[in-house]
């Protein structure tokens, strides 16, 4: 199952960009069914990060850069989780329960970890291998516009944790172009194992986790309009950027 874990676009430029987008898909393979899920669920945000692939791939082109995306749905595992936190394969969802991860034990979690976690960071290292020290992340999430009935007012949030090297002029930038902006919001950047962690703070690479608001992404002209708009802020936030 190894190649099928995640889906690699090969750089076709001289690019020392490095984009990834952990939730990309919402599909399962055949041999896990539905999870014993019903098929609405996946049209939803516990399935996948709605629209961020299509930034993802549309940013790749623009830049000529290589990018790596997970190929399964989030609730067969997290692969913005470490190998080791107890979140990495879920049992509930925003109040779904999913039937076929209950059973999920000591032997099917390390089956999951082998075929779909360990081949997706693998291929995460051998890009970051091949474009060298001078090579940044972004990362491409996406987030609902409300949780729990209170709306988000953010459009954009920025998540980091120790390293602003990116992070605070991309916010800054963000805002000069009339973004709506969370620093650290929604969510904090600070997750021990997650993908950044493991590939951006422990290489010493400079990176950034980018949360877009799904109403903003929502379906594919949105999304390609809102890659084209985030170019140009991209742009001039690398450019700021210290090494």
């Amino acid at each position: 199952m190894t190649e099928a874990a995640f889906e690699a676009i090969p750089a076709t430029g001289p690019s020392n960009l490095l984009l990834l987008c952990d939730h990309a898909s919402n599909a399962l393979p055949p041999a896990y069914g539905t999870l014993g899920l019903s098929p609405p669920l996946f049209q939803t945000h516990i399935a996948y990060d709605i629209g961020a692939a299509t930034v993802t791939r549309a940013l790749a082109g623009s830049y000529g850069a290589a990018a790596v995306l997970g190929r399964w749905s989030r609730l067969l595992i997290d692969l913005n989780r470490g190998a080791d936190d107890p979140t990495l394969v879920m049992k509930l969802s925003d109040g779904s329960l999913i039937p076929g991860n209950r059973s999920a034990d000591a032997a099917e979690v390390p089956r999951r970890i082998a075929d779909f976690h360990a081949p997706y960071h693998a291929a995460i290292a051998r890009e970051l291998d091949r474009i060298g020290p001078a090579g940044t992340i972004l990362s491409f999430h996406s987030f609902t516009p409300a949780w729990k009935g209170k709306p988000r007012p953010w459009e954009v949030g920025v998540l980091w944790d120790q390293d602003g090297r990116l992070a605070r002029p991309l916010m800054a930038r963000l805002a000069e172009a009339g973004f709506s902006v969370g620093d650290n919001e929604p969510y904090s950047g600070a997750l021990e194992g997650d993908t950044l962690n493991l590939h951006g703070t422990q290489r010493g690479l400079p990176h950034v986790l980018i949360e877009m608001r799904q109403d903003l992404i929502g379906d594919d002209a949105r999304a390609q309009a809102f890659a084209a708009k985030l170019k140009p802020v991209l742009d001039a936030a690398l450019a700021d950027m210290e090494r």
